[in-house]
């Protein structure tokens, strides 16, 4: 291609230098326009990251490029000496990495950070490098640009810390943009910010972007074209629109299914099953064999060779393309049907006006100067055997009513009644025993594993805190029915946590809170640092758990995907307080409150175009510590009216199930 700004050529990566190094990139080709946005789609392990850590050389240490090239325009980057290649790295190309605070120097301020980058690749500000940052900061949509620039990284939030790194990399005026997943750990409504700042930027100076993600929706939302990875090989390209409509290789059409939603209730997730396998072996067949529901004989024994079957789109699979199609059901579930279920469920939890306040100590003698609303007045019932989803961005309070509820945390004031008994009112050993009632499954599982005990013992550890499971014998037999019971061996139970992927851990945390036999868990963002497809795993196994046992879920998240695809009811918080709450049709389809809107309209739709209008919040959730008066939503609402600084709104019942809690609703 004659307007090619990148171009990789049979790019190898390996990684050690033993007799089975690990083939991280074993011979990709792709081609980058200028000024198109291209994706890298693919599991974790994949070899997206390191495709771009090869093409900026910061490879470590272990790595090498053993073959391939490499060009940026007319530069071979790989022949550069490493002096000129540091002009290249910061310079015609900008990197975004993942988690922004890893990237930001703790000690520096946001000024001085991207000064930095000014001075060493923009020598056309020498003489006021300040002011071009300035300019920079204000670029990226940051208010008060002088200000942030005495700023530490600390003060700043989640999005604005990701805002800081696009400005460092457009310090050099990149011609390519590499961000690698960019916008995983963000909210959905700062995630759509970032991705409108980055299509606002492409447009004004007219850069490439190379986007590394897992997340089909954000791919919809900003790609031109599309390449999917998997293990070290891009294994089909395709421009974005054909790719939604007909994805061509069976790993693009698995991911595709595996994505949930509410039209796939009343069916199980397709799941893609195993892992990536290892790449320190040379391979025979097609890699993606042992996963793959349509293999053949061929397929075992012969690599499939790429092709090139349109002008930019390939697959390198041995099925012929016409007949791979995606496998697409678009079944309903009638919501009324589980509608009329929810009016005969009895409540199991009823939290009536929980608030939960954290002192803040000022002076030398510590004394109370204000308190941290963290959770100020919720009140929720789930029904035995139900899924209430908490939504709402970092900070609202979702998780500290979930520790609440358990009383991990003492509440401050108000109500926890759980089949009858006051949470509140229990110390000692009468909660102790009320726990196995109750469990938690968190969002990272290796961190609420202690590594140096084996998974048998692991999950042991709650039988023998509650004295249930009888002998050492029968706890053993009961640990190898609980893993086979979350889909793994019963020899997983000798083996570290170390040795399983994520998707795995966490199974042995589900284990884990199963083995008390409890009656409802809170599931704080189980699923957030998983691929779509070992997502797809863990909502399966908690979906067929519930039909099974029974089991009440409290289900913490802010992908609306999983709401949409799991719960029956939803609440959306926002400052401590629950905003709207709803039946999942009811709230999703037909949004009341201003924030839920804005929340919604934020979420990115996997079907290109099919994105409805975004709402754009100005400026961060306040702090708790100080809510606005009145209304605590009313400083980032489009509607707000002068009396919503006057007053916070009183919850409004618009049906038997559904409240929200907004002047505009009041007549």
């Amino acid at each position: 291609m004659t307007d090619a700004l990148l171009r990789i050529k049979n790019l190898q990566t390996w990684l050690g230098n033993g007799s089975s190094p690990v083939r991280a990139i074993d011979g990709i080709d792709l081609e980058i326009k200028k000024g198109e946005t291209f994706i890298l789609l693919g599991e974790s392990g994949c070899g997206k990251s390191m495709t771009a850590l090869s093409i900026m050389r910061l490879l470590p240490p272990v790595g090498r490029v053993v073959e391939g090239s490499i060009h940026l325009g007319e530069t071979s980057l790989l022949d550069l000496p490493e002096s000129l290649m540091r002009r290249e790295r910061g310079g015609r190309m900008g990197m975004i990495f993942q988690e922004p605070m890893t990237s930001l120097n703790p000690v520096l301020t946001v000024g001085v950070q991207i000064e930095e980058a000014v001075n060493i690749h923009d020598t056309s500000q020498e003489q006021s490098p300040k002011r071009r940052v300035i300019e920079l900061l204000r670029a990226v949509g940051i208010p008060d640009p002088e200000q942030r620039f005495d700023e530490y990284p600390h003060q700043l939030s989640g999005g604005m810390k990701q805002r800081v790194m696009i400005a460092i990399a457009l310090a050099g005026r990149p011609q390519l943009l590499i961000a690698d997943e960019p916008t995983t750990a963000l909210d959905v409504t700062i995630q759509a910010q970032v991705l409108a700042l980055m299509k606002q930027l492409q447009q004004e100076t007219g850069m490439a972007i190379l986007l590394i993600t897992h997340d089909l929706g954000v791919v919809a939302e900003v790609a031109d074209r599309v390449a999917v990875m998997y293990a070290g090989q891009i294994v089909e390209t395709s421009p974005c629109k054909e790719f939604f409509q007909s994805p061509r290789h069976p790993y693009s059409q698995k991911l595709f299914q595996s994505i949930p939603g509410r039209n796939k209730r009343s069916e199980r997730l397709a799941v893609i099953k195993g892992t990536v396998p290892s790449l320190d072996q040379e391979f025979v067949g097609c890699r993606f064999a042992e996963r793959c529901d349509d293999v053949m004989e061929l397929c075992q024994r012969q690599a499939p060779e790429w092709d090139q079957y349109r002008e930019e789109q390939g697959v390198r699979c041995h099925l012929q393309a016409s007949d791979v199609k995606a496998a697409k059901k678009t079944d309903e579930v009638s919501d009324a049907v589980a509608e009329a279920q929810n009016n005969s469920l009895r409540p199991l939890l009823c939290v009536a006006d929980l608030k939960v306040y954290f002192p803040i100590h000022k002076g030398i003698f510590r004394r109370v100067a204000g308190h941290v609303r963290a959770v100020d007045g919720v009140s929720l019932e789930i029904p035995v055997g139900r899924t209430l989803a908490v939504v709402g961005e970092s900070g609202c309070g979702k998780t500290t009513v979930g520790k609440a509820i358990l009383q991990l945390i003492k509440p401050t004031d108000g109500r926890v009644q759980f089949d009858s008994h006051e949470l509140t009112q229990l110390r000692g050993e009468a909660l102790r025993k009320k726990r196995s009632d109750l469990q938690i499954i968190f969002q990272d599982p290796m961190a609420s594993m202690n590594p140096r005990m084996l998974v048998h013992n692991i999950i042991e550890e709650g039988m023998l805190a509650q004295d249930i499971g009888g002998n050492a014998a029968e706890r053993r037999t009961r640990v190898h029915e609980l893993l086979q019971q979350v889909g793994l061996p019963a020899s997983a139970a000798d083996r570290y946590p170390h040795e399983f992927s994520g998707g795995q851990r966490q199974r042995i945390c589900v284990a884990r809170a199963l083995a008390v036999e409890p009656r409802l868990i809170i599931c704080d963002e189980p699923t957030s640092a998983l691929d779509v497809s070992v997502q797809a795993q863990i909502l399966n196994l908690l979906q067929a758990l519930q039909q099974q046992l029974g089991l009440s879920y409290l289900f913490i998240t802010h992908n609306i995907s999983v709401v949409a695809y799991l719960a029956h009811e939803v609440a959306v918080m926002y400052l401590g307080r629950i905003v709207e709450q709803g039946t999942v049709a009811e709230v999703l389809d037909d949004p009341q409150h201003p924030y839920t809107q804005a929340l919604l309209s934020a979420v990115p739709v996997t079907e290109p175009g099919g994105k409805r209008k975004a709402i754009h919040l100005e400026g961060d959730m306040p702090s708790p510590a100080n809510p606005p008066a009145g209304c605590h939503f009313h400083p980032r609402c489009p509607q707000a009216m002068d009396r919503c600084q006057k007053a916070y709104p009183k919850a409004i019942s618009l049906s038997e199930t559904r409240t929200v809690s907004c002047l505009l609703l009041e007549n």
